[in-house]
């Protein structure tokens, strides 16, 4: 039976982000506060970002998110017509990066699967917009390889890309193991490596590239490498070594270049400040002019990009409060299978009532975020814990009034304070729905302070046992307990499994019969990998669950899996995974974690891998809805309640990170 219903998770920080495009006019005078910055495109439940500009009149193409994954649209400046959507790959998820040039649209693209597991699906792809080839999509680069960010010289006869080459991934994402490759529009086929680290080219005339890496004394820098004039992108050729153009002391990324060669727009992060701005570098006086700071110090700025006659610089930032009212509490997106409907919440570890009309949730804000709970179709939500740490969530499945979450800090050590409450209220107070959003609640903590750190409870169907993850021996192990008065008088505890590893977030199957988990129990000595496990309550029949690869092999070892629950009919395992390894240059987004991370979906046995996202996030904490019945139509219930503005969320307010890894203090 294929997989069917409707799967809730959550994307870090991807609802803060209200991203649209501006640009300023270049001119002769620096530029200053009262430079005048134009708005590009007018989002509204939407993102819009990675420009690029198709000529000096302001006409832009971008990638776009309206029905939750991102296409390709075209805008022309002072048009009171809706920007165009552009062609696109049928059945792609993923498209990124568009350049239009003389009606040949360039674009990345992740629809096609590669030969083998951990290797990025992101390849380049160009179709012409207005005829001549109808609907087709030609994939440009070869079968095999993964290619990012490209750009296309000024003659229009060379193209650039960041390469991954045919390599297997290696598990690297905050500085990825790119090269800058280069080929003929014509014979894509022939790439030449122009230099052996870097990414996010962009080209200056023909003969010229500047890219960004990360250099020896740990800033990130913009790099130039010359092509000699005899270049040919034959495979083979000899060149000059890169030469390091930004200084150290700050970090400059993704690189835009003027045409007159002397002029590179970048991102940049400086010591003392937590922001990303935009600045234009004068690469013969080696000077920085600031731009975005001078306009909006308090707002991140990415991806710069310059019009073809450097008439325009433009890039992406959060569009203002004042722009748009509330994020949605739940946002259809678009599914890779049909029988699945696919709903990003606004928070994180979603845990459905057993009657399906409840979500339990905790907020964006790792610390303090408390407890929640929401509609099932997002019109109404209420607190019903507030001020305090919690994390990962699970509903009684016999009561439709007790949650069980996790009180404490989320990544804490073993022995740390951190313990599982059950939450009871009364039903009623939802019922009534008086506009209040307070909720009266009951919080029992099932664990005792002195074992440690108590974490990821599941409850089993029956309602009188909660599975968890304990640090109390020392190790983080799964115990099961009392659902009603824990490990306290007149409640019970037994250890499930036991070792010098980690058994975490475990689930509940449907029946009762499994509980599956994640574990490093193969690798106990890295905790970077975590592959899922299947047990029976009783501790029989431990066996693991081989997804990626055969056992003993370097894919099995790769294996990053989390956040495992099961179908509805306990067919299929939902998880959070690497196998797809990464979409996008991390560096030129903001802060994800794990920006690897997709949703799967797989057999017990292993078999049948489903991929069910794509993007340059990391999305996770998924959990397959209990009430598919009562689900029926719910995406097209929540999207109208969103277009009339019924659907009330928290107040869009641009409150998220750049990369976290980016360290500016040494």
């Amino acid at each position: 039976m294929e997989p069917t219903g409707t799967i809730i998770f959550s994307t870090v920080g991807r609802q803060q982000y209200g991203f649209d495009i501006f640009s300023v006019e270049v001119l002769d005078s620096p530029f200053s506060k009262s430079t005048i910055e134009r708005r590009l495109t007018h989002g509204s439940n939407s993102i819009n970002f990675n420009g690029q500009f198709v000529d000096d009149e302001g006409t832009i193409v971008f990638v776009s998110e309206p029905t939750g994954y991102p296409r390709i649209y075209l805008a022309r400046p002072g048009s009171s017509k809706q920007p165009k959507q552009l062609p696109s790959a049928p059945g792609s998820l993923f498209h990124d990066r568009p350049i239009l040039r003389d009606d040949r649209l360039y674009f990345i693209s992740a629809h096609q699967k590669p030969d083998s597991q951990f290797k990025s699906w992101s390849a380049l792809y160009s179709t012409l917009v207005n005829g001549g080839e109808g609907d087709k999509i030609t994939r440009v680069t070869p079968n095999g390889v993964a290619d990012f960010s490209p750009a296309i010289s000024r003659s229009g006869k060379l193209i650039a890309v960041a390469s991954y080459g045919s390599r297997p991934w290696a598990g690297d994402f905050r500085e990825l193991e790119t090269e800058i490759v280069v080929f003929r529009a014509s014979d894509p086929n022939t790439r030449t490596v122009v230099a052996d680290r870097g990414g996010w080219p962009s080209w200056s005339g023909d003969r010229t590239i500047y890219f960004h890496r990360k250099a020896e004394d740990g800033w990130w820098s913009i790099y130039q490498v010359e092509l000699p004039e005899d270049f040919n992108a034959s495979g083979v050729t000899e060149l000059s070594p890169p030469r390091r153009v930004t200084p150290s002391g700050l970090h400059a990324f993704t690189p835009a270049s003027f045409n007159d060669g002397k002029r590179i727009a970048v991102a940049t992060r400086r010591k003392g400040r937590e922001i990303r701005h935009v600045e234009v570098f004068d690469v013969e006086s080696e000077k920085f002019h600031p731009v975005t700071e001078l306009l909006n110090p308090d707002f991140h700025h990415y991806n710069p990009f310059v019009s073809p006659g450097s008439t325009f610089l433009g890039y992406h930032r959060f569009r203002g409060e004042s722009a748009q009212g509330a994020i949605q509490n739940l946002e259809p997106i678009t599914s890779p299978e049909k029988g699945i409907q696919l709903l990003r919440i606004h928070g994180s570890f979603p845990a459905v009532s057993p009657d399906g009309k409840l979500i339990a949730f905790n907020s964006d804000s790792i610390v303090d975020g408390g407890v929640q709970v929401v509609k099932s179709d997002g019109s109404k939500k209420w607190t019903l814990i507030r001020g305090r740490t919690a994390f990962y969530n699970s509903w009684s499945q016999a009561e439709n009034n007790v949650i069980f979450t996790t009180l404490g800090p989320i990544f804490a050590a073993p022995r740390s304070s951190v313990q599982i409450a059950r939450i009871t209220f009364d039903p009623l107070t939802l019922a009534a729905d008086n506009g209040s959003s307070k909720v009266k609640v009951e919080v029992k903590i099932l664990t005792k302070e002195e074992t440690g750190n108590n974490a990821f409870p599941s409850s089993s169907p029956d309602g009188k046992f909660v599975v968890f993850r304990s640090g109390r021996s020392g190790h983080k192990n799964l115990y099961l307990m009392d659902a009603v008065s824990g490990e306290f008088e007149g409640g019970s505890i037994r250890r499930l499994t036991a070792g010098p590893w980690i058994d975490t977030m475990p689930s509940w199957s449907p029946d009762g019969k499994l509980i599956a988990f994640s574990s490093n129990r193969h690798r106990p000595d890295n905790g970077a990998v975590f592959s899922i496990y299947l047990i029976r309550p009783d501790g029989s029949n431990l066996r693991r669950v081989y997804v990626a690869g055969l056992e003993g092999s370097r894919e099995a070892d790769m294996e990053r899996f989390n956040h495992v629950c099961f179908s509805p009919n306990g067919e299929w395992l939902l998880f959070a995974g690497n196998v797809g390894g990464v979409t996008a240059e991390p560096v030129a987004s903001p802060n994800q974690f794990q920006p690897y991370g997709e949703l799967y979906a797989v057999r017990l046995d292993g078999g049948g891998l489903r991929r069910l996202t794509w993007g340059a996030y990391e999305n996770g904490t998924p959990t397959w809805h209990s009430n598919g019945s009562w689900m029926l139509d719910l995406e097209d219930e929540i999207g109208r309640l969103a277009l009339e503005q019924q659907q009330v969320g928290d107040a869009l307010k641009g409150e998220f990170d750049d990369p976290l890894w980016l360290k500016c203090d040494f």
